[in-house]
């Protein structure tokens, strides 16, 4: 038992994994603020076009 427990804590796998867990966390991170980000401009300009059209009424 006590050669598991260090063969576990002398092992890189661990720290790999988490190196990998918050890469991938900070992507996400990121790519939600791009996509807001982005999606609020996309909105405004939509918004701009709308209300630049002729309402149809004439």
């Amino acid at each position: 038992m006590r050669g598991i427990v260090t063969r576990f804590i002398q092992s890189e796998d661990g720290p790999t994994a988490t190196e990998y867990a918050v890469m991938l966390a900070l992507i996400i991170i990121v790519a939600l603020t791009a996509i807001t980000t982005l999606g609020q401009k996309v909105s405004s300009i939509f918004t701009n076009v709308e209300s630049s059209l002729p309402d149809g009424t004439g």
